[in-house]
């Protein structure tokens, strides 16, 4: 969030500004062309921020910036003094300046007439009035259709008037002309949807305006301060041409990008955000991370990343930690980690990072992303893009800072998509973890979102395929026949093909087996349970996405105690959960975080969850009956866990959305009344991945 925001006015214009962090440099973001707005900055402005200070405004025309009608307020010398107009008002007096596009052509006019206010400058895409540009650009009259440059009839006013949104996705669409960049056309076709044909159609028609100041190639070779040039080679908006040119005019470093288009900063921020890191402590001596301590005798060590949505993944992995110790005595784990998985790990005495405060949470995400036991999975994990290059960026500064032998990934998905996007990032051995492989669309998201699903899992199949030693040991939590039995989408392989080539499995792994936690009359009275009591634990996980479920079924409560006079409740809210919040009925207790809730598990006689897989598998592995409510589009939830579940017999599955409040208490009632048999959950697994691991130190 920025540390300040607002707006400067100048005649008559009303420019929106906001301030991140607070740094001793600052760097600014200038604006491209109007057809979108600061959020384009989005991937650089969580890493910058913790080191700088950043500035970012939205260009006149769009975001929360004014849009005048006059054409004339549109000039270039008008978006020049804006940036001069944003410095002055947030008392930047000289800053590095970062610009894409249109705003790379204001960076370098300001770094030419006003050099006392810019102290480097970082290019991305440059747009420029010299050397070589497509026939369509400079000219939005022209109606014929030029056949070597695809749809591009559509760049005229007259279609921006009468289809804009069309065009917008024309255009966004040849911006980012890279595989897989579905996430980022959706984006950048949002954005351009905050202004209108009209407003690009003037901010066009401006440009014939002659400019106060020269924009030759005499300008490019005025500019002294240090110049990085980022730029495609398939960049379809400002030839590549064009940005070599600017480069040998002001002398920049020039960095190519094979294959890439016309926002790299968008499209592979990792590599990007690293670049400009490293350009400006190499010109400027702004360091960014400490140096890594080489040291030849020491124990081994691992980086370990423990997914945060639910805390099952955290107690597994702590059980493979466990086993690992046994194998390496001298074995050391630091945990890059986030609430409430910290929590957890602090109860077992366990090294968190230091740089785990700075990660964005990803539960919080998936909080706002959920509605009444209603997460889509899919599309929230695709909307996470902002916190997953905000993360990965810190954990890059982690490997980056200190020695490990091993990074020890538990679906942490920022770190395997970025190094398999750029191999050369990776610092450490890899190993990953996971219990399900591939995206599966939900039939509500009809047939855009199984076209998603199909180049998500077409994009991962081509990682590991490309580069399949960025993965040292890729290992399933599981056995084959826990894979789901379709395919990764049209004209993709099936997954139970796939994924036996690519994965080791090591069974089901979890905290801690019941069959270790001894008698269960003991355990039972250990944790205060009377023999003549039926236990029921409600849990709902890590998040906050369960509250709903919670509620319902503590309006289920009377019903079912009045037929089981015996029954008593225990509610687990979780870390996330306000207990008080839930309003429980007397004679239901809630607890906000229980540390030993797999022994709870195992001792209760009935418990009521989400479908969540670590949760289901205690159950499942504890022999105690279950109810399980999977999140209404969550596609692991009713694919891959129900199926899993299925294969051991375990758990019934009810419908959120159409279980009332009597039917869960008729669940509740007939499940204590009726005997369980599940399969048996194997119990080695924890030490089976330990060895796999060890294999690799």
């Amino acid at each position: 969030m920025p540390v300040e925001e607002g707006f400067v006015e100048r005649d008559g214009v009303k420019l929106h500004y906001e301030v991140y962090g607070n740094g001793a440099e600052t760097l600014v973001f200038v604006p491209p062309w109007s057809l979108v707005h600061s959020r384009i900055y989005k991937a650089q402005l969580p890493y910058f921020s913790e080191r700088f200070r950043c500035v970012t405004y939205d260009g006149r025309g769009n975001g929360q910036s004014d849009r005048p009608d006059d054409v004339s307020a549109y000039t270039l010398d008008n978006y020049v003094a804006d940036a001069l107009a944003v410095m002055d008002a947030t008392q930047t007096s000289a800053a590095i300046l970062v610009g894409l596009s249109f705003g790379a052509m204001i960076a370098c006019i300001l770094a030419a007439y006003h050099t006392e206010r810019v102290k480097a400058a970082i290019l991305a895409g440059t747009a420029a009035a010299i050397g070589p540009g497509y026939p369509y650009m400079g000219n939005a009259h022209f109606h014929r259709k030029l056949s070597e440059f695809d749809d591009w009839d559509k760049y005229n006013y007259d279609y921006w008037i009468s289809n804009y949104p069309d065009f917008a996705t024309h255009f966004v669409g040849n911006i980012f002309i890279e595989p897989h960049s579905t996430k980022q056309i959706e984006d950048g076709v949002a954005w351009a949807c905050d202004t209108t044909g009209p407003i690009l159609a003037k901010t066009v028609e401006a440009r014939a305006t002659r400019p106060a100041f020269d924009v030759g190639e005499a300008m490019y070779r005025k500019i002294k301060c240090p110049v990085l040039m980022i730029h495609g080679d398939d960049d379809r908006i400002q030839p590549y041409a064009r940005g070599q040119l600017v480069a040998e005019l002001t002398g920049a470093e020039l960095v190519t990008i094979e294959g890439g288009g016309h926002n790299p900063l968008g499209r592979i921020p990792a590599k990007c955000n690293i670049l400009i890191a490293e350009f400006l402590e190499r010109k400027l001596g702004l360091s960014t991370r400490t140096k890594a301590i080489q040291s030849y005798q020491r124990p081994k060590r691992a980086l370990y990343l423990s997914s945060p949505i639910g805390l099952g993944h955290a107690r597994r992995d702590i059980a493979i930690t466990r086993e690992l110790r046994k194998i390496i005595p001298d074995f050391q784990v630091e945990w890059l980690a986030q609430d409430p998985v910290t929590r957890l790990l602090e109860a077992h005495g366990e090294t968190v990072h230091p740089l785990s405060h700075r990660l964005a949470s990803e539960t919080r995400h998936i909080e706002l992303e959920s509605g009444e036991h209603d997460l889509h999975a899919f599309q929230a994990i695709r909307r996470m893009d902002e916190v997953l290059i905000a993360n990965f960026m810190t954990f890059q500064d982690a490997v980056e800072e200190q020695r490990y032998d091993l990074v020890i990934a538990d679906e942490a998905w920022d770190i395997d998509h970025y190094w398999h996007e750029h191999p050369e990032l990776k610092k450490a051995g890899l190993v990953w973890f996971t219990d399900f492989v591939g995206y599966v669309p939900m039939p509500s998201g009809g047939e855009r979102e199984a076209l998603l699903t199909t180049d998500y899992n077409a994009e991962m199949i081509e990682h590991i395929e490309r580069h399949p030693t960025v993965r040292d040991r890729s290992i399933f939590v599981g056995e084959p026949a826990d894979i789901v039995p379709l395919t990764f989408g049209k004209d993709l392989p099936a997954m139970r093909e796939w994924v036996p080539r690519h994965f080791d499995f090591a069974g089901y792994v979890m905290g801690e087996h019941p069959t270790f936690f001894g008698d269960r009359p003991q355990l039972r009275q250990a944790l205060g349970y009377a023999p003549d009591e039926k236990v029921c634990i409600v849990t709902v996980g890590g998040s906050g996405v369960g509250s709903h479920l919670i509620k319902r079924i503590l309006q289920a409560w009377p019903a079912a105690k009045a037929k089981i006079p015996e029954l008593r409740m225990i509610v687990v809210a979780g870390p996330r959960i306000e207990p008080k919040s839930l309003n429980a009925p007397d004679g239901v207790e809630v607890a906000a975080f229980v540390p030993n809730l797999d022994r709870q598990l195992a001792a209760c006689d009935l418990a009521l969850v989400q479908g969540g897989l670590t949760t289901c598998m205690e159950l499942t592995a504890a022999g105690t009956p279950f109810i399980y409510f999977p999140l209404r589009n969550h596609f692991e939830q009713n694919f891959h866990v129900a199926h899993r579940l299925d294969r051991y017999h375990a758990g019934r599955r009810m419908e959120f959305a159409t279980s009332s409040p009597d039917m869960i208490a008729e669940a509740m009632v007939e499940a204590l009344r009726r005997a369980s048999h599940f399969e048996a959950v194997e119990h080695k697994g924890a030490e089976r991945a330990a060895r796999m691991i060890a294999e690799l130190l």
